[in-house]
């Protein structure tokens, strides 16, 4: 799966949990841009892309991501 891809996924999840029908996602874009992206939806989301990817991020991985594009990278690294 390449990165366009795995962005691709991570929007969907995005839209899913949001509950957003599209969404504007850039690699730079972090929480405080999405209005809806507060610590309990951060927790649904992280769960969902773990279930999505079939992946399992440490608490130290979670906590290092600061963007969009960390994610997918983290995503990335993992599979």
């Amino acid at each position: 799966m390449n990165r366009n891809d795995i962005f691709s996924k991570v929007k969907s999840v995005f839209e899913d949990v949001l509950d957003e029908i599209e969404i504007e996602l850039k690699d730079e874009t972090t929480a405080e841009d999405v209005e809806e992206w507060d610590s309990l939806t951060h927790i649904q989301i992280i769960t969902e892309i773990e279930k999505q990817f079939e992946v399992r991020f440490s608490t130290r991985d979670i906590e290092d991501l600061k963007n969009i594009g960390d994610m997918v990278s983290l995503i990335e690294s993992k599979n």
